[in-house]
């Protein structure tokens, strides 16, 4: 999935100055961490910074606003752009040609007197600064701001290394919301996420809305037996807007140049790779292609399989049933309804199984051979996973005491 155009998004928790003023060093350093350890204690209202403020900047946001957790259990101190205008933001907020108007009060104010114009949002009743964005993360004022869990979705800082600057700004951790390279761990809630380690895991990856998709699906076939010996993905995904509106120049992706909302149009995707990363059993053993298509949200998997033992679809349709009732319960769903895509927008769930369209070949004797589908909002659904990754990372932390 391509992610925001927008400069930054990061998630941040608080950072607390020392409370004592004559140390130096070793000791000043150490009574900083103790003051740190102690406030967070005092206050477990989460610090987050949205480092890109565009279509998945904004989504992340709603999702915590939609969710109640903004100021109950997320503050969003910063939003990072390279535009600050709070009046252009709100509206931005306000109403959505995809999922409609927002549920919840937004005005703007400016943080002091001598700014030009409004730059802090004010959602329902809490106050949100609009911070202009850098090209070096490090020089963003998370410490300053008190934030220690930054969402990056700009799209730009997605290598490890890169995204790192956001720590050298004084955040504590980094969620990319991309996939992303150079050694970032990449996690995928309800799958691997139990693999978060608090001191080892800094930058990390909440992979591609498509991967999200696909890995909950995997991970129950894997987890009840039926296992994949190989497998081809197809995602027909929605266009985003990293795509052109009437034909324009791509050099190194011509077919990606053309009119996004006139066009079928093949494309590359990553997505059943990095399954690999977040299920080993399954390396090297996916593969797979997108076709982007004239609908503005909603994407669909079809993953084609050989499983490593005999069974049958009902039993195949049964365990994911089971698994969406129980163990993925809120990340995979299921139906057995007749549904299009516009039925699921705004739907928050990874992945919801389509029973009607699974398929099993029917050659006399093969019992291996498999096509299952699953469908995705590959904004609402993604941005929901960001956050829970985010919630799920800040209760690691504080169980380590960090």
């Amino acid at each position: 999935m391509s992610v925001a155009l927008f400069f930054s998004s990061f998630l941040a928790v608080p950072y607390f100055p020392c409370i004592c003023l004559s140390f130096c060093g070793a000791e000043f350093i150490r009574a900083n961490q103790t003051s740190k350890r102690l406030t967070t204690n005092l206050n477990m209202t989460i610090k987050v910074g949205i480092n890109g403020f565009g279509r998945i900047g904004r989504m992340v946001f709603q999702a915590l606003c939609d969710d109640g957790l903004l100021g109950n259990e997320i503050d969003v101190v910063a939003v990072v752009d390279m535009n600050t205008d709070a009046r252009y933001f709100a509206y931005q907020m306000k109403y959505d040609s995809v999922h409609g108007k927002f549920k919840h009060s937004v005005s703007t104010t400016k943080s002091k007197p001598s700014v030009a114009k409004d730059d802090t949002l004010v959602v329902n009743g809490h106050r949100i600064l609009c911070v202009k964005a850098q090209r070096n993360p490090a020089d963003l004022p998370w410490g300053k701001l008190g934030v220690e869990y930054v969402i990056e979705s700009t799209g730009l800082f997605t290598v490890k290394s890169a995204a790192e600057g956001h720590l050298r700004g004084g955040a504590r951790k980094v969620v990319i919301s991309a996939p992303a390279s150079g050694g970032a761990k990449t996690f995928v809630m309800g799958v691997n996420h139990n693999d978060y380690n608090p001191r080892e895991h800094h930058v990390v990856s909440n992979a591609s809305c498509t991967t999200n998709c696909l890995a909950p699906l995997v991970h129950v076939l894997v987890k009840e037996g039926f296992g994949i010996s190989t497998g081809l993905m197809t995602t027909v995904h929605s266009y985003t807007a990293t795509q052109k509106t009437v034909d324009g120049v791509s050099v190194k992706d011509w077919r990606g140049g053309r009119a996004a909302a006139l066009n079928i149009i093949p494309s590359t995707t990553g997505a059943a790779k990095a399954v690999g990363m977040v299920i080993p059993s399954t390396q090297g053993k996916l593969t797979g292609m997108a076709f982007r298509v004239p609908t503005a949200d909603v994407s669909v998997v079809d993953l084609t399989f050989i499983a490593t033992r005999d069974t049958s679809i009902k039993e195949i349709d049964a365990a994911l049933k089971r698994a969406s009732k129980t163990y993925m319960k809120n990340i995979l769903g299921y139906t057995d309804e007749e549904l299009v895509s516009a039925d699921f927008i705004s739907d928050s769930r990874s992945s919801i199984y389509d029973s009607k369209a699974t398929l099993q070949n029917n050659l006399p004797n093969e019992r291996r051979f498999f096509k299952i589908v699953s469908w995705y909002d590959n904004e609402w659904g993604y941005s929901h996973r960001v956050v829970d990754l985010v919630r799920h990372m800040a209760a690691r932390d504080r169980a380590a005491k960090l």
